[in-house]
Order: C-alpha cells, then structure tokens, then sequence
C-alpha cells in the first residue's frame, strides 16, 4: 500500500484521511477484526465513491420537494386547505408513494431485549465514558436508591444523615410494588418474614443467588436483596435490604442529536469510546466526594434456578450506535475531488468495524448474543433514503465480510414525509429491521418547516395537543404492528426531558407503555428504574395484541397542518412566546457552540432543568422564524426577546466557571439569532449545519481539545 502522509491527513486508497483518525482506525479498530488495512480502505473509498453522489441527489430531492409545497402555499395563502387537494399535490410530486401491499418484516438474529422484552431505554452521547458506563450498567438499578432520592415519593430527605421516616415510606412503596407485580398466595409482602416465598404464580420464582431471591415478571428480573447486616437489612423482618429492578434493557449511545461533534478530533474520541464498549474495557476514572473512582462495565449475573441449574442473566443493557443522519459532511475525510465525506456513510462504516470486536467474541463481554449490530439511523425521509440506508449496509457487509442483515436498522419515525410513509418505509428494510420509535421534537420541527408558507404556527405549547400528534403517535403504533414488529423488534416513544420531576414521570409515562410500545427513551439511569416499574403495570405484548386489530389512524388527520386558523394573540402572549423560545435557544447553544457540549441539562425559562438536544432547538428556532415569516412578530421583538433572555441565560449560568456571557459580539449569540433568521433556507430547518459553522470558528479560536459532555 502507498501512503502519501502530510502532518495532517494521510492518503488511503484516494481519501484523505485526517491523521489521527487513520492511526486509530490502522492501531486501534482494525487489529482483531481479521481485515487488512488496505482491503479496509480500498473498501471504504468504493463505498464512499458509489454512495456519496446517491446521497447528495436525496438531499436535492428534499430540496425540490419543499420548494414545490413552499410555492403551492404561497399560490393559495389565505385560502383553506383541501384535504384531497393537498394529498392529490403530494402524491403527484412524489411526496406520498403508493402504499406497499401488506407485508412482514423478515429480521433474524434480534436479542431478546428488542423481540421479546419490554423496558426502558436510555440515551447518551458517546462523547462521554463516565455517561457511556452508567448507561451500559444501567440494565440493573436499585428501587430504593431511586425512590429515595427523588420526587418519585413527595418531599425530601431530612438532615445529613439517612432520614429514617422517608425510608420506611420508600419501603412500603417497594412493598406496595410487589404485592402488584408479584402477588404471595396469600397476605401481603409487607408482612413477609423471610425464606422462599409462597407466590401466587410459582412460575414467578425465578431463582436466587446467595440469599438474593430472583423473580420474574413481564420478562423482567426483581432481585430482592437480602442482607442481615445491611443499615436497612438489618432492621427489616425479611432482612430485606434493597429490591433491584431490570431496567434499561436497552441503551443508544449516540453519535448524532446529543453530541457537538464538528471535526476528526470529535469524531476520533466518539469512535475510540465505541470501541472501548465493544471490546469491553471502556474505563473512566473521576474524582467524587475526594475519592479516585474507576468505573468499568459490569459483568453478567448468575443465579441457581429452582431445579438447581446454574444461569446468567444480563449485566449490561443492549448497546445501539445512533449514527448520523444523510444531512451532514465531514472534514474527517476528503474524498477524491476534495469534497467532505458525507459523515454518516462513514459512520456507518466504522462503527460496524468496530462492532466486528463483539461479533468476533474477542472482548471480555458480549453486547450481541443474537450477532447482529444495532444501528440506530435518524432523520431519513420517506422510504428512498431507508433504501438507500439499506443498500449502503449492504455494501458494510459486503466489506467487513459479514452475512446479509446482519447489520440492523433502527428507523426514527421523526420526519413528515417519514410518517406519512411509513409502511413503505419499514419495507425498504424489511430483512434488517429492529426499531422504529416516534420524536415529538424533531417531528414538531419538520412538520413546521415543511409548512412553514401554510400560515403562522399555533403556540409551540399547544403542539402536543393537536391532532396531528395524536395520530402520529398512534400511526407509528398500529402500522408497526401491522407489519409484524411484535415479537421481532421494538416500537419506540420518546424522551421524558425532566430528570428531576420524577413524580410527573411515573404518573405520565405509563402512557407509552399502555400505547402498545416496549420501549420508551428516559433521561437517566435513576428514571430508567423508575420507569421499569410501568412495564411491570402493563402487559405491552398483551396490550400489542388489543391495538392489533385497530384500524390505523387516517392520513388526513396526520396530514392537518397545525396553524393558527385566527390567530388574535395579545402582545404579552406573543412576548411570553418569544421570551420562551429565545431563552430555550440560546441556553442550549452557548453550550453547544462556547463548550462543544450537545446535551445537558438546561434551565428553562422558569428555571426547571430539562435534557435538551437539537430536536429542541429545531422547533423553538423553526416557530420563531415561521411567526417573523407571516407578520406576527417582527424582527425587532425578536432581537428584544434575544437581548432580555441573554441576561437571564448569563444568571442561570453564573455558576459555571467555564460559561463565556453571551454577547451581541460572542459566536454563541450570533448562532443563536442565525437559527431564526435563517431558519427558513436552513435544509429541513435542521440546526446542525449553523451549529458546526460556529462551534468550528470557536474551536479554531482557542485551538481547545474537544470538551467531554456534562451533566
């Protein structure tokens, strides 16, 4: 192999590679996985060279697509729309396709947590290991730990030491959670004393380790721990100590909405902690309450069932890779004609390198049982792009060696033209299907965007009760289980953004699992246990089969645009929208574009800490622009909700030694006000291209290395 090498980039069957990526790549991913440096390359520039014109002429359909529904707009404003009218345009340019006759997905080799299973599933970006391993580790957490420390159960412990009083109340809720999920034949477990106990359903003991007695319910384990000498073992007529719940049964780690990552540097980090979880010795050592901590990944669990048969159970959640969608370009890698690679064709290709470390059982756990790499694909429109995501993992495979389907798809159902496609979609990759899940957000988003020239917008907090939202989310449902998704793969719902109201959580969350979805995405490991406790409350599988037989809701309410049909808004109304928005915005990006940091928790504008992503500045800057657009606020009340909410974003962030204040002359505040008035020409009205513009131009100021992500 000839290497032409700079201090820089590196030659690679055509491509300039960014250094440090191609020593990681040649030093650290390909070592293990059997492949030769140059077939790998020669196999990434082919694949590069054959899918990245595919992929900029999609992006130039989106283009011509919402040029069409921009100018049919614009030639009737003021006139009502006609549902058959609208539909008859969007089939005719090609926006809606035919639906395909009915079909099943044919997906093989999906591990029980997506066919067969029901939980919880967590979030995180790659960018961060400490995050990364709580994540992983997550598959089991402590009922008590996450009861008592949060709102789950009202107010809060008293004094330094263990609040007694609030611990009994912790006990009788767990207590309380048993008798439901795991009924004694006779009395209740707040009366038990002990020993193997007497289940209504026998079949519910699952086993036991040591002491700890092992049941099952819904799939899901409950280890109860016994522990005479335990502070709170040791005072409880069981010897009782903790009940520890199965919870993220599933874990994204995620290259896409959650991280700021805009250059080789970024991408390398990210890459290298996938890496580390594939082959299993991920670490990170931290500083907490003056001690040095490792955290590591957990090993898997072995119980002795009640024959006497030795078994493990899981000790990690099931780990999918998000990629990025078709969007963006990279400068990690040049192609031939000094144009950027698009970033997710690479991603594609080396996180399924790196995943070949779990299918070759090389590291010291398996992610994997069934043998299949997850791969979560956001943002694809409509069922050309999942083709095209179908046939570019083909090609993966073909080049990595691996059989057909063995790379899987998850389809985020985020896009209009997604949702309104999405049998056709699922079709597309029918053979490698594992996930599709609704995002409110990035929904919201597109759905403003793509209409943007229909009228002004409702009010953004209105949006969730619109009709259109309800028959997406039940659409995304009942054509999933139409397809034959129940039993072969998971239906996803979203986010719960508040980590701290976790009573708000487990009285409002029990909705995603009794809409017949067995998973649904939580902020934290703490709520992903609380979380577990509904799938312990709802039979998802038996729920699937109620919804089975429902008939899927219309096309016309998914299609009804959400404008505001005689918008009267009074001045303090459109301020108080504006200020909402605004505040929203900049508290996010100033920390994306000042710290690279692409999810935290971020105040609101009344002061309650939400996870907040992309997805979340798509909507807030695609609102503001579609009410500037149509008159109902002007450009100077924009710049006034930008000035007033920049003061209060620099109190909340007082704190913060490393925050920089937002200024009308900080790159910060400048991406912020750009999101808005650009956000009409922005592609789709997503965020990204702005956000990498000006988080470049920060990190060539400072030359700084990539900044981790914080909580």
């Amino acid at each position: 192999m000839t290497i032409k090498c700079d201090s820089n980039r590196a030659e690679r069957a055509g491509l300039l590679v960014d250094a440090q990526l191609a020593t990681f790549i040649e030093d650290a991913a390909l070592p293990g996985t059997g492949i030769a440096p140059d077939v790998f390359w020669a196999g990434a520039a082919d694949i590069l060279t054959r899918f990245a014109p595919v992929n900029a002429n999609l992006l130039a359909k989106r283009d011509t697509l919402q040029t069409q529904i921009d100018a049919w707009h614009s030639d009737r404003a003021g006139t009502p729309i006609d549902s058959a009218d609208y539909q008859a345009f969007l089939r005719a340019i090609g926006y809606l396709v035919p639906e395909p006759a009915p079909f099943t997905i044919t997906s093989q080799n999906i591990d029980a947590e997506l066919a067969n299973m029901a939980g919880p599933q967590l979030v995180v970006p790659i960018l961060n290991a400490r995050f990364l391993l709580n994540a992983a580790n997550a598959r089991w957490g402590s009922l008590y730990d996450a009861l008592y420390g949060t709102d789950a159960i009202s107010g809060a412990p008293t004094g330094t030491s263990y609040d007694a009083e609030r611990g009994q109340r912790v006990i009788a809720w767990g207590r309380d959670f048993l008798d439901n999920a795991v009924p004694l034949i006779d009395g209740s477990w707040a009366n038990w004393s002990g020993g193997i106990p007497e289940l209504a359903d026998p079949t519910q003991l699952a086993g036991h380790a040591g002491e700890n007695i092992l049941l099952r319910h819904h799939g899901l384990h409950i280890e109860l721990v016994i522990d005479p000498a335990h502070p709170i073992g040791k005072d409880d007529k069981a010897h009782l100590a903790d009940i520890v719940l199965e919870s993220a049964l599933t874990t994204i780690c995620d290259l896409e909405d959650s991280i700021a990552a805009v250059d080789a540097q970024d991408k390398t980090l990210a890459y290298r902690n996938w890496l580390g979880l594939m082959k299993g010795d991920l670490t990170d050592t931290f500083e907490k309450n003056g001690k040095t901590i490792t955290r590591r990944l957990s090993g898997d669990r072995t119980y002795t069932a009640p024959d006497g048969t030795a078994f493990t159970v899981p000790g990690r959640s099931l780990l999918f890779v998000r990629n990025v969608g078709h969007l963006m370009t990279t400068p990690a890698i040049l192609l031939p004609d000094g144009s950027e690679a698009p970033e997710g064709i690479m991603d594609g290709i080396i996180t399924s390198l790196i995943a070949l470390h779990d299918l070759n059982r090389q590291g010291q756990f398996t992610n994997s049982r069934a043998g299949s790499i997850y791969i979560v694909k956001p943002k694809m429109h409509g069922p050309e792009e999942c083709a095209f995501a179908n046939s570019l993992f083909d090609a993966i495979e073909d080049v990595l060696g691996l059989a057909r389907h063995t790379i899987k798809i998850g389809v985020m159902d985020e896009e209009r033209r997604t949702s309104a496609n999405l049998a056709a979609c699922i079709e597309a990759v029918k053979g490698r299907i594992m996930f599709i899940n609704t995002g409110f957000l990035d929904r919201t988003g597109d759905e403003m965007h793509t209409s943007m020239r229909a009228g002004p917008m409702i009010r953004k907090g209105d949006m969730k009760a619109a009709d259109w939202i309800a028959a997406y989310e039940d659409r995304n449902v009942q054509i999933g289980l139409a397809c034959g998704l129940s039993g072969q793969a998971q239906i996803g719902k979203g986010m719960w953004a508040a980590p701290d109201r976790m009573a708000d959580m487990l009285a409002q969350k029990i909705g995603h699992p009794n809409s017949g979805a067995n998973t649904a995405w939580v902020p934290s490991p703490t709520a992903a246990t609380l979380h577990a406790t509904h799938y312990h409350r709802v039979d998802v599988f038996a729920r699937q089969e109620e919804r089975r037989a429902e008939e899927i809701a219309s096309l016309n309410r998914l299609l009804t645009i959400p404008i505001a049909q005689h918008p009267n808004w009074s001045a303090a109304e459109k301020q108080a929208e504006l200020d909402n928005n605004a505040q929203g915005i900049l508290g996010y990006v100033v920390r994306w574009v000042d710290q690279g940091i692409g999810c935290s928790k971020v105040p609101d504008i009344n002061d309650i800490g939400l996870m907040e992503d992309r997805a979340t500045l798509r909507i807030s800057s695609q609102h503001m622009a579609n009410w500037l657009l149509h008159g109902i606020v002007t450009a100077q009340e924009i710049d006034g909700a930008f000035a007033r909410m920049a003061q209060k974003v620099d109190a909340q962030n007082a704190a913060d030694p490393l925050y920089h204040p937002l200024t009308p002359d900080s790159l910060a505040f400048q991406a912020a006000r750009a999101l808005v008035f650009e956000g009409i020409t922005q592609p789709n009205g997503y965020t990204e291209p702005l956000l990498h513009r000006y988080r470049a131009q920060v990190k060539a100021r400072s030359q700084q290395p990539v900044s981790v992500e914080m909580a």
